[in-house]
């Protein structure tokens, strides 16, 4: 029993001694102190067809940053503005390098800004880095805007940490379309190869005097066509966007019924749409099949809506409204802009792929003519706690 007791205690022995040769420690560690985190980044259109890379600092409280401690006086958060130029973003990065004493880290951008003018010329290459590189992350949310992101930037919004926060909260409401980098290379890599981007503009300060205390907010929403921009839409025609892409999330929507004064306003709470293609007789048609429930939030005639009847009555010129917008979003997008931002290819190609593959090259003369038609079923549930 004594041997074999030794036995098991050099054998753990033998165990522990393995165990401490094996562990790594933290040899590559990174310290926050030593990191530039990068919480907002914007690409720029530059002379000689360059880049300029500028990017978005979060300096960590406490830090004794001469920048921070400005921006604390001014009332801002504490972060610093960075800017480089580079024959490519990547190029640009290096030399953004030289610019910062700490390395940095792109595993916290939450935001990617691009100006329309890069926009216009192509956005391929940009998605590419962004794609590529091992630390940033896909969720990132990009958007367009006539302004450049270097202006954009250096915004100090008077609620929020820094801009970064402004969009990425602004994005989570889904008032407009929320597009992140794993998606906009979805979208450019699907069968139409066009795309959407939430298009965003300086909303104007309260006091001449702090220019900068403002907020970028989504104002409507960026095509394109393949990777190149082509036309912009105001956030109402957005909304029919939604629809027919079945991202409508939440939303207000006004009536004016027929034979009485004021209007009736319903909060949509769910919504659900579909596309249903069809290939007949040569003749490519998409029905949009879409179903709402609504809460009535507002009244302003002498309607009595706790009538079901008249509730009743209310619904088919709800769906009305919801066509009116989707039919706003097709003809500015489908038939002027010819960006199939809606799905449509996907449609076509899930349910005849033999059709599909046949007439893919020739999609670009099909799409302009695909004929829209609806079943839209909208829904009140309650009419409020008054009446």
């Amino acid at each position: 029993m004594k041997h074999r007791s030794i036995s098991e205690k050099g054998l753990l022995y033998f165990i522990l001694i393995c165990s401490v040769i094996l562990l790594s420690g933290c040899w590559d560690r990174n310290e926050v102190n030593d990191l530039a985190l990068i919480t907002a980044a914007g690409f720029d259109k530059f002379a000689d067809d360059k880049i300029e890379l500028t990017v978005l600092v979060y300096i960590p409280k406490g830090g004794s940053n001469a920048q921070a401690m400005e921006s604390n006086n001014t009332g801002a958060s504490q972060t610093l503005v960075r800017s480089a130029v580079g024959k490519t973003v990547a190029d640009a990065m290096a030399k953004l390098q030289e610019k910062l004493p700490r390395k940095i880290f792109w595993g916290h951008t939450d935001v990617f800004l691009l100006h329309e003018e890069l926009a216009k010329k192509g956005i391929a290459e940009h998605v590419d880095f962004i794609m590529r590189h091992p630390t940033l992350r896909e969720r990132g949310q990009i958007f367009v805007s006539s302004q450049k992101a270097k202006k954009l930037l250096r915004l100090m919004p008077p609620l929020e940490r820094d801009l970064s926060e402004v969009l990425k909260e602004l994005s989570q409401h889904k008032l407009g379309l929320n597009i992140t980098t794993k998606k906009l290379a979805q979208m450019l890599l699907g069968d139409s190869g066009d795309c959407a981007l939430p298009w965003i503009t300086i909303l104007p300060p309260e006091s001449k005097h702090k220019p900068l205390q403002t907020i970028a907010y989504i104002t409507g929403t960026a095509i394109f066509k393949k990777d190149k921009m082509v036309g912009i839409i105001d956030d109402s025609v957005t909304r029919g966007v939604l629809w027919l892409r079945n991202e409508i999330l939440l939303g207000v929507i006004t009536i004016k019924p027929p034979k009485t004064n004021g209007y009736i306003s319903v909060n949509v709470l769910q919504a659900q749409s579909k596309l249903v293609p069809k290939i007949q007789n040569g003749i490519w048609t998409i029905t949009l099949k879409s179903e709402s429930a609504s809460d009535i939030v507002q009244n302003t005639t002498n309607l009595d809506v706790s009538d079901p009847v008249v509730v009743k009555s209310l619904e088919p010129l709800l769906a009305k409204e919801v066509e009116k917008r989707i039919r706003q979003a097709r003809n500015q997008v489908q038939e002027k802009m010819k960006a199939d931002i809606f799905g449509f290819a996907e449609a076509f190609h899930r349910k005849y792929p033999d059709v599909w593959n046949k007439k893919k090259n020739h999609w670009n003369e099909i799409y302009p003519n695909v004929e829209l038609k609806f079943e839209t079923k909208s829904h009140i549930r309650r009419q409020g706690l008054t009446s």
